[in-house]
């Protein structure tokens, strides 16, 4: 489940009700204060709640156990998907519109959260992750029937997602969703100012 004591937002509580909500997650060992740095350079109209992921793993947390590198366990990933939906349940009557972003492991969470709720969310931002292999049920299918908004971006030079997983997630969005695809030159596991500029204007659209 969420801690929602330690969740970061970009505006106090008095100022949140009527704004848009961007739900952000990180990656593995990192925390709630990671992607907070994306903020300055995103839609000024949008609140960021950045949230921290349950597991400890070394310096920092895990939204799931790893397995192999960019294809976990199905089951551990809906266990965290279902914390994250829980948290957004209890914020979600403030907020007219929720999108959501995440990095390296956060963005498989992302995408995720839009398998689940396919109609529920504005977009899904997934920045050098990866869609978790093995859904064998209809989830896909009620992707594909609402067509959501997914950016993906990621480096040509990422030496943490394997390119195999990162073939499968531009497929699967190309097949689900309406994709804004973008890889990145010279570009590892990181965000560039060029990406993030990209990601803004994907938001604001």
């Amino acid at each position: 489940m969420i801690d929602a004591d330690l969740v970061q937002w970009t505006r106090p509580a008095e100022e949140r009700a009527g704004t848009p909500l961007l739900v952000t997650m990180h990656g593995v060992g990192s925390n709630e204060h990671d992607l907070l740095g994306l903020a300055p350079a995103l839609p000024a109209a949008w609140t960021m709640a950045s949230l921290r992921a349950p597991m400890p793993w070394g310096q920092g947390f895990s939204w799931y156990p790893l397995g192999t590198p960019g294809s976990p366990a199905l089951e551990p990933v809906d266990a965290a998907a279902a914390g994250v939906l829980a948290w957004i349940d209890s914020v979600a009557a403030d907020h007219p519109r929720i999108g959501l972003l995440g990095f390296s492991q956060g963005g498989s969470m992302a995408l995720q959260l839009l398998r689940a709720r396919p109609a529920a969310f504005a977009f899904a931002v997934s920045l050098s992750g990866f869609v978790v292999p093995g859904v064998t049920d209809s989830r896909d299918e009620a992707v594909a029937g609402v067509r959501p908004r997914v950016f993906l971006g990621h480096g040509d030079l990422d030496p943490v997602i394997p390119a195999e997983a990162t073939a499968r997630t531009q497929a699967w969005a190309a097949a689900n969703t309406t994709v804004t695809d973008r890889t990145y030159g010279g570009l590892p596991h990181a965000v560039s100012a060029a990406e993030l500029s990209d990601v803004a204007a994907f938001i604001g659209a």
